[in-house]
């Protein structure tokens, strides 16, 4: 799923409808077809997985 080990500074993880593994310092915001981080912090895309027709639910905080 991840293609490179997750940063420190991450506390955010997202799937975009693509697929596509984001992780985010602040909490992202919701578009049409995945998310954006919201002018406030970085953005790290972490890998690609199968698309996901419930990524909308696919926002969490990372644990630690």
């Amino acid at each position: 799923m991840f293609d490179r080990e997750i940063p420190v500074w991450v506390t955010w993880l997202a799937q975009d409808k693509d697929g596509a593994w984001w992780g985010y310092s602040a909490e992202p915001h919701l578009h049409s077809t995945g998310w954006y981080e919201n002018e406030v912090g970085d953005y790290i895309r972490l890998g690609h997985g199968t698309p996901n027709p419930d990524w909308q639910n696919s926002l969490h905080r990372k644990p630690g």
